[in-house]
């Protein structure tokens, strides 16, 4: 199993270690995962998929919730914000 696993977050290419998850990578860059109706950066809270704060376009589809999503080689992550 490798080391790490590279990725695309908002059009950059990105690496990060085997096994974490999108919204862990998102926090990492520093990246929210969108933006409220009144402008608010959000990102992951729950961190087990209940609040959905932390959904974002993954490999095209929409409203994925990142934190219950492991990254994958040559995922494509798009956020909102």
């Amino acid at each position: 199993m490798p080391d790490s696993v590279a990725l695309t977050l908002n059009g950059r290419a990105i690496r990060v270690a085997t096994g974490t998850t999108v919204a862990v990578a998102l926090l990492q860059d520093g990246s929210a995962c969108r933006t409220s109706v009144s402008g608010s950066p959000r990102t992951a809270l729950c961190g087990m998929g209940i609040c959905f704060e932390c959904r974002a376009v993954v490999d095209g589809e929409p409203h994925r919730r990142t934190c219950q999503l492991v990254c994958a080689e040559g995922m494509t992550v798009e956020t909102e914000a």
